[in-house]
């Protein structure tokens, strides 16, 4: 099994990458499936396909090559397949709240419902090895990083909530029953709830191995996008991801010598400069800017062979394990690459056997082993682009160097 994201900011070419390089990774005779993270699906677009505007083949994947399979989810469609008891007892809440039937369906759709869903559709995947190769075509930078999230929250939900949650409920819907027209959710809810995270488990594991997942962060040689990239670079990492090649798109070949873009044509070989600097050792796949669109199988082949040339695209590019925990002696080091920061950007605490990493806007709660978690002394500190976490037992008390 392979799984390859192809992730960064609106805009960049993943789309194009990403079915490119299911083109290359089917002609070596694996079966291949590329699926659109994305809620502005342009999969079947790219691949010129002959089909209605809106027509998502209910959300199942659709061949379109051999070896080769393009899937563009429709949460409708998963809303019956996978949120039936979930979906009813929210949208009945918000209709007793005066709401109007079709408006309460519509908000009962809640944020992360189709990442659950694309989730969910690759563990079935990889359970029943229906493909050998899963390339995600990820939406822009900032959903990409919710939907990798997603295990570890209902992993913590699951493990801090969800019991207590099922059980107050359990004693207080008979008095609330009484008390308002309002329904508490039954257990129905719950169990859905449960079966849900069931078949959602391991999937965690298989995202954060770098001999089965890898990132391809897919950018353009200019500074605002390589910005954006370094972040994105830095993010992924938090979330244990290892990133194995950095694409290079849209870059200006030498052979413009039109006046015009002179400019461009220095400014994107400076950046380019600038960022095989940042990534190093990560390598970057340069892909000059085609004359015309990309669109249509024999465009994206193209595409593929200027992107990997003789390379097999499934190869691991660079591999690091971003997040490692370590014994050492009487005490454990945590060891998290988290490149182009420095420690004020870090705020750092631990809580009972969670230690929660601030950077931004995202937070990272890592659930700590319990022989680890039990030590009192906690110290951090930033060498170059790793923070270092040390748990030992000596003492109390934590400190960030």
């Amino acid at each position: 099994m392979r799984i390859i994201f192809f992730a960064g900011k609106g805009g960049v070419g993943k789309t194009s990458v990403a079915a490119a390089t299911g083109i290359k990774a089917a002609q070596t005779g694996l079966k291949t499936v590329v699926m659109s993270l994305d809620v502005a699906h342009s999969l079947a677009d790219i691949f010129d396909l002959d089909r209605g505007l809106l027509d998502q083949n209910k959300g199942q994947p659709i061949g379109v090559g051999d070896n080769l399979w393009i899937q563009e989810l429709d949460i409708q469609e998963e809303i019956q397949r996978y949120w039936g008891e979930i979906h009813m007892y929210i949208s009945g809440l918000l209709n007793r709240t005066g709401l109007d039937e079709v408006l309460a369906e519509e908000l009962a759709v809640l944020p992360g419902m189709e990442e659950v869903s694309l989730l969910l559709y690759i563990n079935k995947y990889i359970r029943e090895k229906e493909y050998d190769v899963i390339l995600l075509d990820c939406a822009p930078t900032g959903e990409s990083l919710r939907f990798i999230s997603i295990p570890t929250t209902l992993d913590w939900y699951m493990k801090k909530i969800f019991k207590w949650e099922r059980t107050v409920a359990k004693y207080v819907r008979p008095v609330a029953k009484r008390m308002t027209d309002i329904p508490l959710p039954d257990d129905n809810y719950f169990q859905a709830i449960q079966d849900l995270f069931e078949k959602l488990k391991g999937v965690d594991q298989v995202l954060v191995d770098p001999e089965i997942t890898t990132v391809r962060l897919v950018t353009n040689p200019e500074q605002v996008v390589l910005k954006e990239t370094q972040r994105a670079f830095m993010y992924f990492c938090l979330y244990k991801m290892n990133i194995d090649a950095i694409i290079m798109n849209r870059i200006l070949p030498e052979t413009v010598t039109d006046s015009y873009f002179s400019n461009w044509l220095k400014g994107q070989q400076r950046n380019f400069a600038e960022a095989a600097e940042f990534f190093n050792p990560v390598p970057i796949f340069p892909v000059n800017l085609f004359s015309g669109e990309i669109i249509g199988y024999d465009h994206l082949r193209d595409l593929a062979d200027q992107i990997y040339a003789d390379r097999n695209p499934l190869e691991r590019f660079y591999k690091e394990a971003p997040y490692q925990l370590l014994k050492e002696d009487s005490s454990y080091r945590l060891k998290l690459k988290l490149p182009f920061i420095s420690k004020e950007d870090v705020e750092l605490s631990k809580m009972y056997e969670e230690l929660v990493i601030r950077i931004g806007g995202f937070k990272r709660h890592i659930l700590l082993p319990r022989q680890v978690a039990s030590l009192n002394s906690v110290t951090a500190k930033m060498e170059g682009e790793y923070l270092n976490v040390v748990f030992k037992g000596d003492d109390h008390g934590r400190e960030k160097e």
